[in-house]
């Protein structure tokens, strides 16, 4: 690419030589994902994977794609872009993740007003975190310069990943049943959903991002809101590598409990879920307080501190949690599987 330069296409805003810096600058991080199954290197028109479909009847492929969201806007405000790459990346893998698959590679797409090399290799270098923390690769990706269409100083990132698992172990909730019960996965805050209710209630253009406030146990509310999401793969996979019969799971994301707990329920079956089995993380007081939330609209917006939740046998869930706390994870055990059609009660 040595020959390739533009005056014209520079002058209406676009700086391909802007693009290859910023290839060199995330190329090494990119490699540092690689998984077995990567073919080829950054760079080509099109990531290849060789799956191991060792030992597997009937593979089947499950896939992903989300982004970060208005969330984004707390980070053009904080100035810090090395962690929402890990929630374009959790957003997706946990969701593979619920239907028993492992996954194997991510795509991810940046679109910006102007092409800062330095941003750019921030960003991945929050993508390429996720990437290893699910144990999945990068293998590819897109950052498309548009002048005119995004403020320079912003940008919008998305992605997808693609996983796999047998099609006799897949995760679908045919298993659930009446007595099972659910194990919380605790969350590291607000992740990556809710934020144009928490960006209305603390008027974030206008407040004070950066004070560190004793409600949030010292740490700023810029800080706390970035905290990046967490990525439940590794957990979910220590889990039935030990023998765990994971009968449904349910990612806590945009529309809380109410929206996403029925989903992982079949007829005829309800979760039943203690309030008390777990703590509310502080900055879920704090929105609700500030922004004078009724508690339903709370659980209906927000995952309150679970980011996951496990329907298994109730004779497996001391091992559960045992297993869980051995792959450092926080869990409760915040409930059961009723009979019911209400999908989801909180108690």
């Amino acid at each position: 690419m040595k020959n390739s330069h533009s005056a014209s296409y520079a002058a209406a805003g676009v700086d391909v030589t802007a693009g290859y810096e910023a290839v060199k600058r995330i190329k090494p991080m990119v490699e540092s994902t690689y998984i077995p199954g990567v073919m080829g290197t950054l760079g080509g028109f099109g990531g290849m994977f060789a799956p191991d479909m060792t030992g597997m009847k009937k593979p089947v492929l499950v896939s992903g794609t989300d982004g970060v969201g208005t969330k984004l806007k707390i980070a053009f405000l904080m100035d810090k872009h090395d962690t929402v790459g890990i929630d374009c990346v959790a957003m997706c893998v946990n969701d593979i993740v619920c239907g028993g698959a492992a996954p194997m590679f991510f795509l991810d797409y940046i679109a910006c007003g102007k092409n800062d090399p330095a941003r750019i290799a921030d960003i991945v270098a929050g993508i390429t975190e996720g990437c290893r923390q699910s144990e999945c690769a990068l293998v590819g990706g897109e950052t498309a310069e548009m002048p005119g269409f995004y403020p320079v100083d912003e940008y919008d990132l998305a992605g997808f990943s693609v996983g796999i698992v047998d099609e006799e172990k897949i995760i679908d909730g045919k298993k659930l049943a009446q007595g099972d019960v659910l194990i919380g996965l605790a969350s590291t805050g607000v992740h990556s959903n809710g934020f144009s209710l928490v960006r209305k209630v603390f008027d974030v253009e206008n407040c004070d991002l950066k004070t560190p406030m004793d409600e949030l146990d010292g740490k700023s509310l810029g800080e706390t809101l970035l905290a990046p999401t967490r990525i439940y793969v590794k957990a979910v996979k220590s889990l039935l590598n030990h023998g765990v019969d994971i009968h449904a799971i349910s990612h806590i994301t945009g529309g809380g409990f109410y929206e996403n707990v029925p989903r992982m329920m079949t007829d005829g079956l309800t979760a039943e879920i203690a309030l008390d089995s777990f703590p509310r993380l502080p900055i879920f007081t704090l929105i609700q307080k500030t922004g004078n939330i009724p508690e339903r609209d709370m659980y209906n917006t927000f995952n309150m501190g679970i980011g996951m939740i496990l329907a298994i046998p109730a004779q497996q869930a001391e091992k559960a949690l045992e297993t869980l706390k051995a792959a450092g994870e926080t869990a409760y055990q915040i409930g059961k599987v009723i009979a019911g059609e209400d999908g989801v009660v909180l108690k």
